[in-house]
């Protein structure tokens, strides 16, 4: 492929484009463009999808997500925190992708995960073993859930695991709103011997409808430097590690 530039502007102008489509526009082989692929997944620009790719920020560089930079930040602390040699859950969500974008490079890791854009980052990469979470793919979000993938979840066991959440407080604990992924997020914890919960300061203060875990179950909380003192506190007098990105 002559260009990385014409690729990543189809991909952006087009919002995804699958391989199938990418080897029509370039006349080029299969091979060859999930080489391309690779390239600019590794250089941040695109987000690998099973059969193809997901702009990381559409045509003209303005972000896809609300709290990017600090997201950024949060997947570079977060990153930090696994060990060469770690077996890793890594859930969905913008946040957590950004934390598997930051293992890239690393070695002798055994990623474990039910998002189908952390499949399509590291499941080229040279040094992780990666194990992928079957069952039904939810419509926009690139996650498996259901019965299936919480039944592979019971057959595993992880050092870690990293995850996001739409909500928490230090009174309500984790919460959302979607009921379907609680259940996987909960069978995913299940699986783990430490929680690392990665979550952007927005998401302090807020509570949805059902509940995800208390505080009691996470060892972990990596949020950016705009967390409320008084939240940092509270949290960690339950007993979890507070990491500020």
């Amino acid at each position: 492929m002559n260009t990385s530039e014409a690729l990543l502007e189809m991909i952006r102008t087009r919002a995804g484009a699958s391989v199938a489509e990418i080897r029509t526009e370039f006349d080029v082989s299969e091979a060859t463009v999930r080489r391309a692929l690779r390239r600019l997944a590794a250089s941040g620009e695109i987000v690998r999808t099973y059969g193809g790719a997901l702009p990381a920020r559409p045509l003209g560089g303005v972000p896809t997500t609300e709290q990017v930079a600090e997201k950024v930040r949060i997947g570079r602390v977060a990153a930090a925190l696994i060990e060469d040699g770690d077996t890793v859950v890594i859930g969905s969500g913008s946040t957590a992708l950004e934390v598997a974008r930051n293992l890239i490079g690393r070695s002798d890791l055994t990623i474990i995960t039910n998002a189908l854009d952390v499949v399509g980052l590291l499941i080229d990469l040279p040094g992780i073993d990666l194990i992928v979470l079957g069952g039904l793919a939810r419509v926009g979000m690139h996650s498996l859930l259901g019965h299936l993938t919480e039944l592979a979840a019971c057959e595993l066991r992880a050092d870690k695991l990293v995850v996001g959440i739409a909500a928490f407080d230090s009174r309500h604990g984790l919460t959302s709103d979607y009921m379907p992924e609680i259940v996987v997020d909960r069978a995913l914890r299940a699986m783990s011997r430490e929680v690392i919960i990665v979550a952007d300061s927005s998401k302090c203060g807020r509570v949805e409808a059902a509940l995800v875990s208390s505080f009691s179950e996470v060892d972990v909380l990596v949020s950016d430097t705009d967390l409320p003192n008084k939240a940092q506190e509270d949290i960690s007098a339950l007993g979890v590690r507070v990491v500020l990105a």
